[in-house]
């Protein structure tokens, strides 16, 4: 028995033969439709191609389950023509999603599931790469690390195609086990592959901590850009400020990035009257995300490494090209592409890189990342950053010397 969608593409292809059979004058073809003439003989070509390109498809299709050993649903191969035209595109951030891919998708920006707690993005080598794990959860305590690939879940092999499958596998109940295979290269560029046992938990994603340090140094740190992070910024720097600070150390340090227009807020606080970034299309369309006078009036120095992404990056990007705090640490990750996210009616959605970032110098971010004005790397000895780690962090030991200097003069 045909299906709806055939039934309705054949008899598309069957008025489109039937009206082709007209007459021709030269080179100009008409086709009758009804009572109405169309004459372009472009248009003809052009429906030409469209009849040969699904009557291709569906001949296919045909073959295939009359021919193939096993059973397969015609939505499934629908969904799978789907991600093929997405992955035709060798774009790992453009990618489509069925119903349950999608909704897992977008459980991230509900603020908690049962998980491990590390950002993954697909590599350009295929292979399922750490952005950067998120501070205080498993993957972090785990100890992973920007850069580390995954090679197994639980056993199973998986590449960055099947990045989905693999983070539906990572998360899971709270309480429960997930094995997770990494390969991490050494300085010599060298593969070592590590076990790692993960307890799951559930995950509760903060967007800031703060901390008054000696010598009246506020310390920030931006743990990612999500819808309330704007606001916690301002109510944690005011209660610093109300302490008596008097310089400031912003860390976007494993900042995987978040929300573009709660990046912009933040960034017209620190940077003064200015463009923060700007996006362009391949048609050469921009859009500018700009900020105004009114600003912070203390030293500040902002951390960047190897895992601040997206977000991160822009915020890092606005402050070194407006000179008006110190960026140290080491180059960024190098994530600058826009991706438009649409959920379609039958629940199903799609990612698609529409636009590219560029600092207010007009410096391309994505594949290139934000070097910092003072760099400043991490021992390979080293595990933990941050405050509860301090004598071993080099890079905030080095904000803190840079912030000093800027308060005394």
């Amino acid at each position: 028995m045909i299906s709806k969608r055939k039934a309705v593409l054949w008899s598309v292809i069957l008025v489109f033969i039937s009206s082709i059979v007209t007459f021709t004058v030269g080179n100009i073809i008409q086709i009758s439709v009804g009572d109405k003439v169309i004459i372009a003989k472009r248009e003809v070509n052009k429906l030409t191609n469209t009849y040969e390109k699904y009557a291709k498809a569906m001949a296919l299709e045909n073959f295939i389950n009359e021919n193939y050993l096993n059973d397969i649903s015609e939505k499934e191969m629908m969904d799978g023509q789907l991600k093929g035209m997405f992955e035709s595109l060798d774009d790992p951030y453009s990618v489509y999603m069925t119903e349950d891919e999608f909704n897992n998708f977008m459980e991230h920006t509900k603020g908690s599931y049962g998980g491990i707690g590390v950002i993954v993005t697909p590599g350009e080598d295929n292979m399922i790469t750490v952005v950067s794990p998120i501070e205080d959860t498993p993957g972090y305590r785990a100890g992973f690390k920007p850069g580390d690939k995954i090679i197994k879940v639980n056993g199973e092999e998986f590449t960055a195609d099947k990045l989905d499958d693999a983070i539906k596998i990572m998360k899971g109940e709270p309480g429960t086990e997930v094995n997770i295979t990494v390969m991490r290269r050494d300085g010599e560029g060298k593969p070592n592959y590590i076990e790692m046992p993960i307890t799951r938990e559930e995950i509760r994603l903060e967007s800031i901590k703060s901390k008054m340090l000696s010598d009246d140094i506020g310390y920030i740190r931006i743990i990612q850009f999500d819808e309330l992070v704007y606001d916690d910024f301002i109510e944690h720097y005011e209660a610093l400020k109300n302490e008596g600070m008097k310089g400031l150390i912003i860390d976007l340090r494993n900042n995987p990035g978040g929300l573009l227009d709660k990046c912009v807020d933040i960034a017209d606080k620190l940077i003064g009257k200015s463009v923060v970034v700007y996006t362009e299309t391949k048609s050469g369309d921009r859009e500018y995300f700009k900020s105004d006078s009114d600003k912070i009036n203390i030293p500040y120095t902002v951390l960047i490494n190897e895992g601040s992404a997206s977000a991160s990056e822009i915020l890092a990007g606005a402050v070194k090209d407006t000179k008006s705090g110190t960026l140290i640490g080491t180059k960024s990750f190098g994530k600058g592409i826009v991706q438009r996210i649409n959920q379609l009616p039958d629940g199903s959605g799609f990612k698609l890189t529409v636009s590219k970032y560029f600092t207010p110098n007009g410096v391309s971010i994505h594949g290139e990342g934000i070097t910092p004005d003072i760099i400043v790397p991490i021992p390979e000895d080293v595990d933990q950053i941050g405050l509860d780690n301090l004598n071993q962090d080099t890079q905030l030991k080095k904000a803190i010397e840079e912030v000093k200097e800027k308060m005394n003069h």
